[in-house]
């Protein structure tokens, strides 16, 4: 009777044990069951569990230095870029180093992933995304990919705007990146690391419009900001009119106003190589007035050639020599 007495004590005993420890597991294993395994990083909160040691149990945050401490462990033990099963080997063998248990089973979950702030990517991209970087190290490249990749109309050069540091009043610092340089030349150090938090924008190209007398008018895209001038753009626009002047005007807004300001060119000298040809920058507007008098004269010769006979030839050629 006396036997069945203490065991019917102990039960409660058994029981409270056994719920303390079931406790104990569970908080360590509830929050992570539908997390997805990936590298550890500065500020995670992983849960360690050691079986059969409660005192070895528990939830820690990583540190800003990517390292965890654990009790009766003298040194502290990296976590950052490893992933959990990676880390379950190295408590376990900084376990056994330090004869604390000849053979631990441990077992690490990641509790909740430490969210960076979120980075845009938008203007001149196939689709404008705002994503939340997991890995720290994300490159612009990536985040460029992320968005589908640079538009047709993407111009020369990528806006990356780093975020306000709360520490400080100064304006966010803006890198401009050369597109030939992340993609064409592959160049490492235009392929910055991200942070999270950086705003990406891709400006369009500029353009270059020409109006006037040439025989395709119209606005052109700015290829090359260096190399864009007006023998070029005449190409594109298929070359001059029959009635284009010798003269053109370059209209251009400079920087900070709104007032366009009027350039002229000799437009004769250039085409005949007597001049240097003249660079255009983005959003110029070249014009190529008519000439009024070689039109006049082309009409009258078009009148007077329907006459026929010598004394209309003889007049077509006055007309011309004119």
């Amino acid at each position: 009777m006396m036997q069945f007495a203490n065991k019917k004590a102990r039960a409660p005993a058994v029981l409270s044990l056994l719920l303390f420890s079931a406790a104990s597991f569970a908080q360590v294993a509830t929050p992570t069951q539908n997390l997805p395994a990936q590298k550890i990083r500065p500020n995670d909160l992983v849960g360690v569990s050691v079986y059969g040691e409660p005192d070895l149990t528990r939830t820690v945050r990583v540190g800003a230095d990517g390292t965890i401490r654990l009790p009766m462990l003298k040194d502290k033990i990296k976590a950052d870029g490893l992933m959990p099963e990676e880390l379950e080997r190295a408590v376990a063998e900084a376990l056994k180093a330090q004869e604390i248990l000849v053979d631990p089973f441990v077992t690490v979950t990641v509790a909740e992933y430490h969210l960076l702030p979120p980075i845009s990517v938008a203007g001149a991209v196939r689709t404008p995304i705002t994503f939340q970087p997991v890995e720290k190290q994300t490159t612009l490249l990536e985040a460029i990919t992320r968005a589908g990749g640079l538009a047709p109309e993407a111009g020369s050069e990528i806006l990356v705007t780093a975020p306000q540091s709360p520490a400080t009043n100064a304006p966010p610092l803006v890198r401009r990146i050369q597109v030939k340089a992340l993609i064409d030349a592959a160049d490492p150090a235009a392929n910055i690391l991200l942070e999270g938090g950086e705003e990406i924008r891709v400006p369009e190209r500029g353009k270059i419009y020409v109006v006037g007398n040439v025989k395709m008018p119209g606005a052109f895209a700015v290829q090359d900001p260096s190399g864009t001038s007006i023998l070029k753009v005449l190409a594109l626009a298929q070359g001059l009119s029959p009635y284009a002047t010798n003269e053109a005007y370059i209209y251009r807004v400079e920087g900070g106003t709104t007032s366009k300001n009027e350039i002229p060119v000799d437009l004769k000298k250039i085409m005949d190589r007597k001049a240097p040809d003249v660079p255009l920058l983005p959003n110029d507007v070249l014009y190529i007035p008519d000439n009024h008098h070689r039109r006049a004269t082309m009409d009258t010769v078009k009148v007077v050639a329907g006459l026929g006979g010598v004394a209309a030839a003889a007049l077509i050629y006055a007309l011309i020599m004119h």
